[in-house]
């Protein structure tokens, strides 16, 4: 090691992944420590950093370099000692000024002033804020002025951001921001994130989500007016992800109306909006032509039919058709219904719907989870389907022996997962592990299935006797294709 030059060890110092392997590689020598040090960009504090402020000013004069910087308290309690506070982050953004990345976690000594801080981090890129319980509207729009480079804005669980939203326009109009996520954040609604304006065409991944569904029966944007829709005349067109849920929308107020312009679209996530309807999914299928995964959970509500008003989720074969029609590279797909249990309330998708929608796309990873419509006679058109490598089934009550069979002959599967399924036993899986080679396989809460029949029939096998089942999950732990 002695005869290698400093540029050569700091490559291989690069490639170590585990902080405390570099740890104890800054032991072995004065020459090590000072290399690990300059080549340390990423850093984790939290409750162990005692006492904080001086364990602040350590790190920062020797990882100098520092990139990017974790501060998570999650778990925190009085017995750990004080947190880092605004002091901290004064010292943090003093240090190290090449900090582009950013993530304040359950950081309660922190408010607007340590937050303003951050404002003398020039190359800063990404700011990642998660139950952060004293920031406000003003810390933000410090940053927003600040930082000019910021491209990449997560709230979660920050609920004293509300007001005028200025750090909002301000990002809108003057910033370069690419990535907007906003979850469970109180004072922030759907119709406060349409004052981010002309910051739409920038635009490339958004997430919306709240927590519960208020203004259930008359939701309302403030300023709306009928027949002037100013507010929802932006572009949206560099858009590539975007992530709804528990949204309530009418017409066409609210972020549904981004549905239609969203042309350059390519990952979409629609979980429990309320008010979705098929000529959204029309609109979608018509303008999208670049989708190429797609997560809709859907929950029952009352509906207009032939018969009058049913209790079903939302979407029908209509809108299967359009994305069949308009979305033909789809990739990625999952379907979940919500409490329709054993055909009540009813299932909007019909069987033969899913076969055709199933049979038109070149499906690659599908989720199908609640379809108590999809039986052995669906089954056969999974089988056939030339491009799926990953089925997850989950509470689909129907599918059989006779069903599971049909797998065997599927010509790409290698990842299969099975949760919550009673109608098939050992007999079908065995079917499938046997002519399959299968890299993945789960079975988790399949009651007629034993851990006997799965273990070693793939690369990577997980068996669980027992599953809570969709229906007695939070709706979050149904997460598809999100981080």
């Amino acid at each position: 090691m002695e005869d290698l030059p400093d540029a050569l060890i700091g490559e291989i110092v690069k490639r170590v992944s585990s902080t405390s392997d570099l740890s104890s590689l800054s032991l072995v020598s004065k020459r090590l420590y000072k290399i690990e040090a300059e080549n340390r960009h990423t850093i984790h504090i939290g409750c162990s950093l005692q006492p904080a402020t001086d364990a602040i000013v350590s790190i920062c004069s020797r990882f100098h370099n520092l990139l990017k910087v974790d501060i998570n308290y999650s778990g925190w309690t009085q017995d750990h000692g004080n947190q880092l506070d605004n002091h901290g982050l004064r010292i943090l953004s003093s240090y190290c000024l090449s900090l582009s990345d950013i993530t304040l976690s359950f950081c309660s000594y922190i408010d607007d002033a340590g937050l303003g801080y951050l404002a003398f981090c020039k190359k800063l890129i990404t700011l990642r804020l998660n139950s952060t319980t004293k920031i406000t509207s003003s810390g933000l729009l410090a940053v927003a002025v600040g930082c000019k480079n910021l491209s990449a804005l997560h709230l979660i669980n920050c609920n004293k951001i509300s007001g005028t939203f200025e750090w909002l326009k301000y990002l809108g109009s003057d910033g370069s921001l690419e990535e907007l996520k906003v979850k469970n954040c109180v004072g922030i609604s759907q119709y406060s994130l349409l004052m981010f304006g002309p910051g739409w065409m920038k635009l490339q991944r958004f997430v919306f989500e709240v927590r519960n569904i208020y203004n259930i029966f008359e939701p309302k944007d403030p300023s709306y007016v009928a027949n002037c829709r100013y507010r929802y005349d932006f572009c949206c067109e560099n858009l590539k992800e975007l992530s709804l849920r528990r949204i309530v929308t009418v017409e066409e107020i609210g972020l549904r109306s981004l549905l239609g312009k969203c042309k350059s679209l390519e990952k979409l996530c629609l979980h429990f909006v309320l008010g979705l309807t098929d000529s959204d999914m029309i609109t979608l299928a018509q303008n999208c032509s670049n989708l190429r995964s797609i997560s809709l959970q859907l929950e029952p509500v009352f509906c207009e039919g032939p018969e009058g008003r049913v209790c079903r989720t939302p979407l029908t074969d209509e809108s299967l058709k359009a994305l069949a029609l308009g979305c033909r590279i789809l990739q990625v797909v999952e379907l979940t219904m919500f409490g329709c249990d054993y055909g009540y309330p009813e299932i909007g998708f019909t069987q033969e719907g899913l076969v055709m929608f199933f049979q038109s796309c070149p499906i690659r990873d599908l989720v199908l989870c609640g379809a108590n419509i999809f039986d052995d006679e669906g089954m056969k058109a999974l089988s056939s389907a030339q491009f799926l490598q990953t089925l997850e089934l989950m509470d689909c009550i129907y599918i059989t022996d006779a069903g599971m069979r049909l797998l065997a002959d599927s010509p790409s599967l290698v990842n299969l997962t099975l949760r919550q399924c009673g109608g098939f036993s050992d007999v079908g899986v065995a079917e499938v592990v046997r002519a399959r080679k299968l890299d993945s396989l789960i079975v988790e809460g399949c009651s007629r299935v034993t851990r006997k029949a799965v273990l070693g029939t793939a690369k990577s096998v997980h068996y669980e006797q027992d599953y809570p089942g969709y229906g007695r999950l939070r709706r979050s732990s149904l997460s598809f294709g999100q981080d």
